[in-house]
């Protein structure tokens, strides 16, 4: 693992470009643009707040559409990398295919790529909390640990599926409908008070229903996850890191010829 972090760091400069290129060219001929970031969870934020807030009267408390948003954020920012990033070696084949191209960069550039717009939408939330008049805590100082931890997470999950589609390419079809299992597995659109007490665990166990808490307790609540999250989701980090290097440093010498 340390060797390919080395060469990522060293790698810096091109990642730094390609990021800039793929958020330059994600909205592309659209005539919004880069709002689009914006918009995007904004409306689902409406949606899910009508329909779960007003239709079926499962939100719970005086800021649900807060509780959505910042929930919302963080899932859109890791369903964006995982998508983008499952399909970043064989939608970019050519690179890996007619030069000494560092593959892993590819799947790097994605999660980062999708980071940055997860942040620049985080001042929008701040204006929904200013105007319901709930302020900003020192809670916030975490943020960086959460999305260092969060990010990591990510980029061992896609350098894992993005080295296995290269040879499987049902990965990426598969993934879709696994993350939208996922996505109600994960306490957006409902509080934890809404889930049974002997099906809790699951929130427990699951990392990205973990991640969506720490960021609407830190972010909304103003409070602080305990330690003992705040480690295991760290040490999940970690094992997910591990395990997709592994498995993109065992196949990378195939890529190529796969490609």
């Amino acid at each position: 693992m340390r060797v390919i972090l080395l060469e990522l760091w060293r790698a810096r400069t091109l990642i730094d470009a390609l990021v800039r290129r793929h958020i330059a060219t994600r909205y592309r001929g659209s005539l919004l643009g880069f709002l689009w970031s914006f918009l995007n969870p904004l409306c689902l934020m409406a949606v899910y707040t009508l329909v779960f807030s007003t239709y079926m009267r499962v939100g719970g408390g005086q800021h649900y559409h807060l509780m959505v948003f910042a929930g919302l954020l963080p899932w859109i920012w890791s369903t964006s990398a995982l998508h983008e990033g499952t399909s970043s070696l064989v939608s970019s084949g050519h690179l890996i295919t007619k030069s000494m191209f560092p593959a892993h960069v590819l799947p790097c550039v994605t999660v980062l790529a999708s980071m940055i717009h997860f942040i620049l939408a985080l001042p929008i939330l701040i204006v929904f909390m200013y105007f319901a008049g709930v302020a900003v805590t020192t809670s916030w100082l975490l943020l960086p640990v959460v999305i260092f931890i969060h990010g990591m997470l990510l980029l061992g999950a896609v350098l894992g599926l993005s080295a296995l589609n290269v040879f499987y390419r049902d990965v990426q079809h598969l993934l879709g409908n696994i993350l939208t299992f996922v996505f109600f597995l994960c306490p957006v659109v409902y509080p934890r008070t809404n889930i049974p007490e002997r099906a809790r665990f699951w929130i427990e166990l699951n990392p990205l229903a973990l991640v969506t808490e720490f960021y609407q307790m830190i972010l909304v609540e103003g409070v602080l996850p305990s330690l003992g999250q705040l480690a295991y989701f760290a040490l999940t980090a970690v094992v997910f890191l591990a395990l997709g290097v592994m498995i993109h440093q065992r196949n990378r010498e195939q890529f190529a010829e796969a490609l």
